[in-house]
């Protein structure tokens, strides 16, 4: 084989990050593989652009068949982003016997089965390293470094652009609105935020970290998804006053035969690692039977960093293709998907109340709880001035999720509950 050729799909931020690794690491790439590696074809929106790239003529194509058809074109790259479109690509180039490697979670939150099961059939290489977590092995680590273990929880911080946001309300006491309005002026936000403060492009990639983690389809659908775009400076103030931050946590447990999956603004005690994740860094912590906690850190996002996930599974193909066993990646989940019931699952609370300052509130609120067999941790309460109401913070010992929406239930229906103004899960503050 005397050189092997790449096809990308799309030739913008990490695009350009994949051409200047591809040529500035060209030694190390060849040493690793036996040799050169040279991108062929890409295909663009906008032939005249300026990427900050030099590139040679005839590289650049509109059309895509110039990548997917292109029979010495041994990998094809895909960073163009989008859903239906790019499959349809993704499985004219499977077909055509090409490998794919792709960083979009997107398309393999809601598509991977399909995609998967392609590449098999073609004996082909699929690979989505640079999918979840930016420049971090996350994926790799769960399939081949932790592959003897069994994994039984994995948490953490896997949207780049919520974390900046909370990490900048925490530190500097600002509101979501003016943050964010910040995040988009730097780039750490786009222009529509919906996916990313809504929660939905963290759930896409702790689907893809479950399906993986726990060998077994988990759809989107599974992910309880909740974002970020209700908390509040006073929320945030009120974790720090009973030593919590707050962070947008992915979560992923496993108990026996099921599992629960769900993103969502949570309070995590101070001296937690992960609440020491700050600005646009990534973190994950994956528990294993056998090797107990490890912890995944690192960017996120951007160029390089996701880059740089990308050409590690271009390297991962390329050896499989020097030692004939492409196709051999996928393999099938071992367990039938079976979720949690409400029952099932069980959480501390964080609950922020605004009630009638009157004699009796507090005696109720605490009959209500423990008629559904939940106590207090901690609780504060302050008056709010001139309004003739109060204001009462609490952190609930471990309850189950119906014994608390319950709960919550009964609030709404109760008189002198003036507003329910925010409720979070607190992860890890409570052993057991």
């Amino acid at each position: 084989m005397e050189s092997i050729s790449i096809g990308l799909l799309g030739l913008g931020t990490v695009g350009a990050g994949v051409v200047k690794i591809i040529e500035n690491h060209q030694d190390k790439l060849a040493h690793q593989i036996g040799c050169p590696v040279k991108v062929k074809k890409a295909l663009v929106q906008d032939l005249e652009k300026d990427r900050g790239l030099a590139i040679e003529d005839g590289i650049l194509t509109l059309d895509p068949e110039d990548v997917l058809a292109d029979p010495e074109i041994d990998i094809v790259v895909e960073v163009m982003g989008g859903i239906e479109a790019t499959k349809e690509h993704l499985l004219v180039a499977l077909k055509n016997k090409k490998h794919v490697v792709t960083a979009n979670k997107d398309l393999m939150a809601v598509h991977g089965p399909e995609l998967l099961k392609a590449a098999s059939a073609n004996e082909c290489d699929l690979f989505y390293e640079a999918s979840v977590a930016g420049g971090i092995p996350i994926l790799r680590g769960l399939v081949d470094g932790l592959a003897s273990d069994r994994i039984t929880k994995m948490m953490g911080i896997v949207n780049g652009t919520t974390n900046f946001i909370l990490t900048k309300m925490t530190k500097e006491g600002r509101t979501f609105d003016d943050v964010l309005k910040e995040a988009q002026d730097l780039g750490f936000a786009e222009a529509d935020p919906t996916a990313d403060v809504g929660g939905l492009d963290a759930a896409r990639k702790m689907a893809i970290m479950s399906t993986l983690g726990f060998s077994m389809n988990v759809d989107l659908s599974d992910v309880k998804v909740k974002g970020i775009t209700d908390v509040t400076a006073e929320d945030i103030e009120y974790a720090g006053q009973f030593g919590y931050t707050m962070k947008l946590i992915g979560y992923a447990h496993r108990d026996g035969e099921k599992v629960e999956v769900s993103v969502e603004p949570a309070l995590l005690p101070n001296e937690h690692p992960l609440s020491s994740v700050n600005d646009e860094y990534n973190a994950v912590y994956v528990y294993g039977e056998a090797v107990g906690e490890t912890m995944f850190y690192g960017p996120g996002a951007g160029s390089l960093p996701t880059a740089t996930a990308v050409v590690s599974d271009m390297v991962c193909t390329m050896k499989n293709m020097r030692l004939g066993v492409t196709g051999k990646s996928a393999v099938n989940p071992q367990f039938e998907k079976k979720l949690k019931e409400r029952e099932e699952i069980s959480s501390q609370y964080f609950l922020r109340l605004h009630v009638q300052d009157e004699i009796g509130v507090l005696a109720k609120l605490t009959s209500i709880f423990s008629n559904h067999g939940v106590s207090f941790e901690k609780i504060l309460q302050n008056p709010l001035n001139g309004a003739g109401y109060s204001e009462i913070v609490l952190v609930t010992h471990k309850a189950s999720l119906d014994h608390y929406e319950d709960i919550l239930m009964e609030l709404k229906d109760y008189h002198a509950i003036h507003s329910i103004e925010s409720s979070y899960r607190v992860e890890g503050g409570e052993k057991g």
